[in-house]
């Protein structure tokens, strides 16, 4: 019997998925060395899913040597430009690589300050886009893969071959703006996106999550309008806790908040005892 259940412990061990999550950009749209805010989502290493694409994050996905032919989808949290300025230069390589199944592009619905994705995306490529010599990618008849945008409007959950995406609407000042939640065969990551969690819904999101990545733009004494847009690291303690996050990683990090390490731990350990992790460029944690 002993022998028998050793054997199935090392079936599943060694059919379990391996799940990594890269940080490709750590920062926010300040000059500050780092590329802005982009993270990518590994499984059994492949390159499944990118969620933003801040400036910088192709040369980083590049780096990881990540590959755009096994993408299943791309989230934009919110199109404030250092989270969406390089989808051109994403979908210009595509045309170079050898993809042909299209791609999911999922981003808010838009109101009076902000487009919707489709009006974004044909902002960009459409008749009288910007880059209007690639409309083709907006049609099943483009020359490499097409663009198929996803407009987010109330809790929405999509299936993908390789995952389970929750996707929220969350409080980011007038900006429209998400976070979403991956799960991956019994793991699990919840990205804030850029919050101040006015309207309570990151708790019910990072429910029991493996990682919870946090975005940490300004510091505990920030006040005015920057706290209409961004979680103070007290906040982001009390929801960890609250929702039983097993670890947290501190990312979209700013000049407002670099070099108050110390401070910003201090503060979460108040709270939240378990491990925290402040995000670098290219770094890759495993669940």
């Amino acid at each position: 019997m002993k022998f028998f259940f050793l054997v199935l412990l090392l079936l599943s061990t060694l059919q379990a998925v391996k799940v990594e999550f890269e940080v490709l950009g750590s920062g926010g749209p300040e000059l500050d060395g780092r590329a802005s805010t982009s993270y990518l989502l590994w499984i059994d290493g492949k390159a499944r899913l990118i969620v933003d694409m801040g400036s910088g994050s192709m040369l980083r996905f590049e780096e990881s040597n990540a590959r755009l032919e096994t993408l299943q989808a791309i989230v934009l949290t919110h199109l404030h430009i250092d989270h969406s300025v390089d989808l051109p230069a994403f979908t210009k390589a595509g045309f170079f690589s050898s993809r042909t199944q299209s791609l999911d592009i999922i981003a808010p619905t838009g109101n009076e300050y902000f487009p919707s994705t489709d009006v974004f995306l044909e902002s960009l490529f459409g008749k009288n886009g910007a880059y209007r010599y690639m409309q083709d990618v907006l049609t099943s008849q483009s020359d490499s893969f097409e663009l198929i945008p996803y407009n987010i409007s109330t809790t929405t959950t999509k299936f993908y071959k390789s995952f389970k995406l929750t996707l929220y609407r969350v409080h980011h000042g007038i900006v429209p703006a998400l976070a979403l939640r991956v799960d991956v065969d019994g793991k699990s990551i919840m990205i804030s996106g850029d919050t101040n969690d006015a309207d309570k819904t990151l708790t019910t999101l990072a429910k029991g999550v493996n990682l919870f990545v946090a975005h940490h733009a300004v510091p505990q004494t920030a006040k005015g309008y920057a706290t209409e847009l961004h979680m103070r690291p007290s906040t982001i303690a009390k929801i960890a806790k609250e929702a039983g996050a097993k670890k947290i990683l501190l990312t979209h990090r700013m000049k407002r908040t670099i070099g108050l390490e110390t401070e910003t731990l201090n503060e979460i350990k108040k709270v939240f005892k378990r491990e925290v992790v402040f995000a670098e460029d290219r770094m890759k944690i495993e669940l």
